[in-house]
């Protein structure tokens, strides 16, 4: 399957992880644990994947190609929730029970829906525009452009959705917390992963065009 790969080949491979990664973090975003003193929404468990393959989009593909698979994102999440509220809203037989459980985990609540679409839009095309920006002025730095990308991008994103979905729900000072809490998170997920996230930017580029 992965042998004599192209660049093209392995763009629509990365592109169905991508948005499978995006509408899986949708699906789980509004629960959250409590780790310490932070509060996190549980997409932090996979929503990470999704800004190191933003990077990785715009440090090979360039930006145009980067911004087509985030509205590609976008779309798929939005046939996913309407799917989701299609089959909630369909007749129930009544050896059914679990209806409302099945409401609850996937129908997205107009906050979160918002919350996801206007954070992971903003916070995803800033990522990608950082990262390209960075790399005109300093292209042997990667470390720098992909922590720096996720520090703004994630940071918006963070700020963002956390904002729309918890104002009013929880307490200003926890909303705060939950929002440095997710931001920091990302980034050190970031850190972390970084010497993968080189080994397969380094890995595409040896990579034929087509």
């Amino acid at each position: 399957m992965f042998n004599n790969l192209t660049k093209r080949e392995l763009y629509s491979i990365l592109t169905g992880v991508f948005t499978a990664s995006l509408v899986i973090s949708n699906v789980i975003s509004s629960k959250t644990f409590e780790f310490y003193i932070f509060i996190f929404p549980c997409a932090i468990i996979i929503f990470p994947i999704v800004y190191i393959l933003d990077d990785i989009f715009a440090e090979i593909y360039g930006y145009e190609k980067a911004r087509r698979i985030i509205f590609l994102g976008f779309l798929m999440n939005f046939v996913a929730v309407i799917c989701f509220h299609i089959t909630i809203a369909m007749p129930t037989p009544p050896f059914f029970s679990n209806n409302s459980a099945y409401a609850t985990v996937l129908g997205s609540t107009t906050r979160i829906l918002l919350g996801s679409v206007l954070s992971y839009l903003i916070g995803s095309l800033v990522n990608a525009k950082v990262m390209v920006i960075l790399k005109a002025k300093s292209e042997n730095k990667l470390f720098f452009r992909c922590i720096l990308s996720t520090v703004i991008g994630g940071g918006l994103d963070a700020i963002i959705f956390i904002s729309i979905v918890f104002y009013g729900v929880i307490p200003f000072y926890a909303l705060l917390i939950m929002i440095i809490g997710q931001a920091s998170f990302k980034v050190i997920y970031e850190i972390v992963a970084y010497p993968i996230t080189r080994l397969v930017i380094k890995f595409i580029k040896a990579l034929p065009d087509e």
